[in-house]
């Protein structure tokens, strides 16, 4: 065998052994008993995902092949979520580049059955520290807020420590400081580089008594979670997707819940009806409910027309402050 022919094998194997390979996942979301719900699979550790392949039409084909095989559930309303590609993704000895690029994908609730291969889980099992609904949770600050507070002062560096503490502060809300609904992904972020999440212990020397209580996920799956719940929380705030995951008529009490749900915090009653009303984001059914545990209630339906009338901002649905 000629040197030639030895080195276009070994080009050959270099570029075999660097291959990049492409997951698709889905981050599929329903609001179920006025619990925001996330479809999983295997241990309720695992979202639907698969490798992109030559057969797949589009990214979005394959994803949504993946889903219905893994869990029996049709696809509705799908966007692009984020495509992770850090290194210390590539699998354990080996020259491969893993690609994840994940998807938002948003039922509703009479289609969220799925079947026995998966299950719907709160996404507050994964994230207790983000439900606001019924005031600060008490592991913020019974479990969180020292254990980061012992990260922060670990260091011997005092500007060091100061940061920390501060991005913590900022990140959580402590010290009085505002709590933004939106920041999930960076408060996930802080907790792993922390250490307080089962995720991070490879490679650290993490005792399970330091850990927050919370469900892991497998490989970087809560991070996607974490990802997806700030797109929705900043979405649902200018435009009106939270009717993706709204039956085909509800009363204006059964929407107020589903935002609250999603947000993780409450919202004044009279201002969230005001701004529904100003908008002309739904529209009288004729009917009424009598689910309400008291006087029948109204029965609405989503305007589908304000979404050619109005401009992007003027379907504002924003989170009101309680």
């Amino acid at each position: 065998m000629d040197k030639q022919t030895k080195g276009t094998r070994k080009d050959r194997a270099a570029v075999k052994a660097d291959e990049v390979t492409v997951d698709l996942i889905a981050f599929v979301v329903a609001v179920n008993d006025n619990e925001p719900c996330v479809l999983t699979i295997g241990q309720a550790d695992t979202l639907p995902s698969g490798p992109f392949a030559l057969e797949h039409r589009s990214l979005q084909s394959g994803l949504r092949g993946w889903v219905e095989q893994q869990t029996g559930h049709p696809l509705g309303y799908i966007e692009q979520l984020y495509t992770f590609a850090d290194r210390d993704r590539i699998g354990s000895g080996r020259r491969q580049r893993a690609i994840s690029i994940s998807y938002l994908a948003l039922t509703r609730k009479e289609q969220a059955s799925g079947s026995p291969k998966c299950g719907w889980r709160s996404w507050y099992e994964y994230f207790p520290w983000e439900d606001h609904r019924s005031g600060t949770p008490p592991m913020l600050l019974d479990v969180l807020r020292p254990r980061l507070i012992e990260w922060a002062n670990s260091v011997g560096d005092a500007a060091m420590r100061r940061e920390r503490r501060q991005r913590a502060a900022m990140a959580f809300g402590f010290d009085d400081r505002h709590w933004n609904e939106e920041l999930t992904l960076q408060r996930y972020e802080l907790v792993y580089e922390a250490g307080l999440v089962q995720e991070a212990g490879s490679g650290r020397d993490t005792t399970r008594a330091s850990l927050v209580p919370s469900k892991p996920m497998v490989a970087d799956h809560r991070r996607i979670v974490a990802t997806g719940i700030a797109r929705l929380r900043s979405k649902i705030k200018y435009r009106p997707v939270v009717f993706e995951l709204m039956p085909q008529s509800f009363t204006l009490l059964q929407l107020q819940r589903t935002v609250e749900a999603l947000a993780g915090r409450l919202i004044n009653k009279p201002n969230f009806r005001r701004l529904i009303e100003q908008q002309e984001l739904v529209e009288e059914t004729g009917e009424t409910s009598v689910d309400t545990g008291g006087r029948p209630a109204r029965l609405y339906r989503f305007r589908h027309a304000v979404l050619d009338e109005t401009p992007i901002v003027g379907t504002k649905l924003p989170v009101a402050r309680g």
